[in-house]
C-alpha cells in the first residue's frame, strides 16, 4: 500500500462519523443573526462510485447565501421564492438563493471533502434540528440525505437523515443605543483584552467599512481571534492585507488570527483588520460601533469602536475640540 492510501485509510479510521454512511454538517450550532458557514462533509461515494454532484437545499430562514468555490467544481446558485418575507440588513426580501449545486468535479469514494455555503439565519429559523437537505450524485446513481425525524423521534433511526444544525436565539445586545463622544471601551474575557478600537468614517452609500484595535493575550497559552459580529453590519469578517510584487492584496483570514501567549495582535490599516460588510447606515465620524470578538480560548469580548475621520490612523481623542 502506498503512502497516500495508508494516510487515507488512517484518516477514515479516525473519523467514522464523517467517513461512513451519512452526509454531515461539521458545525452543529448556529446563532440567528450571525454569519454561519454550513459545511457539508462527504466521506464516501455511492456504492463505490465517485461523487460528481452535490446539491444542498437551503432551509427556510437561511438568507444571503454565498457558496465557497472549489477548484475543479462549478457552482450553480438556484434562486426562488422564500417561504415568507424576511427583513435582511434593514430591507425586506422575499426571494433569494434556495439551493446550491456543485457539479463537474470528482471525489473518489476513498476520500473525504467538504462543501461550504455561508449565510445568516433569520430569528424565525430558531430550532433544534434545522435541516440542510443534501442530494449526492455519482454518475447514474444518487443518494438523497433528506429525511427529517418527526418531533421526539430518534434521527439515528433514519436511513438517510438530512444534516441538521441547532439554531439559537441571539443574545440581547448590552447597553443599547450609542454614546455621544464615548471612549473606545476596552473589554476582557478570561486572559484576553481588546482596546484602542476605532473605525473609519464611510462615504455616503458605502456598504463596507474597516475596524482596528489591539488585542493582548495575558495568558500562558496562545489564543486565536476566530470571528466577530456587530449589530451595525450584516457580517463582520477578518481580513489580512499584504504587499505582493508591489501590489497590495487583501484576503479573508478564514482560519482566524493568532494571538501569541503574553503577546498582542494589532489590527490596523494596511494590515490585519475587521471588515464590516452589508452596513445599513454608513459609519459617521463621532459615532460608536459595538462589536463582539470571539476567541478560541478566551470566549467573547464585547467592545466599542469610535468612528474617526476617513483617513484615521488611531482611535480619536474624545476630548478633541473641547476646552478645559
Amino acid at each position: 500500500m502506498n503512502t497516500t492510501l495508508r494516510f487515507g485509510a488512517l484518516f477514515l479510521a479516525l473519523t467514522p462519523a464523517l467517513a461512513h454512511a451519512h452526509a454531515v454538517l461539521t458545525e452543529g450550532e448556529a446563532t440567528a443573526g450571525r454569519a454561519f458557514k454550513a459545511t457539508v462533509g462527504i466521506g464516501h461515494g455511492c456504492d463505490g462510485a465517485p461523487t460528481d454532484t452535490l446539491a444542498v437545499e437551503l432551509p427556510p430562514g437561511f438568507l444571503s447565501a454565498h457558496p465557497m468555490p472549489k477548484p475543479g467544481w462549478q457552482i450553480d446558485v438556484r434562486e426562488g421564492d422564500y417561504d415568507r418575507t424576511y427583513t435582511l440588513y434593514g430591507e425586506t426580501v422575499s426571494r433569494g438563493p434556495v439551493e446550491i449545486r456543485w457539479t463537474g468535479g470528482s471525489l473518489d469514494d476513498r476520500f473525504y471533502d467538504e462543501f461550504t455555503v455561508r449565510g445568516v439565519f433569520d430569528a424565525q429559523a430558531v430550532g433544534d434540528a434545522v435541516p440542510f437537505k443534501v442530494t449526492q450524485g455519482c454518475g447514474t446513481q444518487s443518494v438523497a440525505w433528506t429525511e427529517v425525524a418527526a418531533s421526539g423521534a430518534d434521527a439515528h433511526a433514519l436511513e438517510h437523515p438530512a444534516p441538521t444544525v441547532r439554531v439559537f436565539e441571539a443574545a440581547p445586545a448590552a447597553g443599547g443605543g450609542h454614546a455621544h463622544h464615548a471612549m473606545a471601551a476596552p473589554a476582557a474575557a478570561t486572559s484576553v483584552t481588546a482596546e484602542g478600537g476605532y473605525a473609519r468614517a464611510m462615504l455616503p452609500g458605502a456598504k463596507v467599512g474597516g475596524g482596528y484595535l489591539t488585542v493582548t493575550n495575558l495568558g500562558a497559552e496562545p489564543d486565536r481571534l476566530v470571528s466577530a459580529t456587530s449589530p451595525r453590519a450584516g457580517e463582520v469578517s477578518i481580513h489580512e492585507s499584504s504587499m505582493e510584487n508591489g501590489v497590495m492584496r487583501m484576503r479573508e483570514a478564514t482560519g482566524g488570527l493568532a494571538v501569541p501567549a503574553g503577546g498582542s495582535l494589532q489590527l490596523e490599516p494596511s494590515g490585519a483588520h475587521l471588515m464590516f460588510e452589508n452596513v445599513a447606515q454608513p459609519f459617521r465620524e463621532g459615532e460608536s460601533v459595538p462589536v463582539t470578538l470571539r476567541f478560541e480560548r478566551g470566549g467573547e469580548v464585547a467592545m466599542t469602536l469610535i468612528v474617526g475621520a476617513p483617513n484615521a490612523a488611531g482611535a480619536p481623542d474624545p476630548h478633541a475640540g473641547h476646552g478645559n
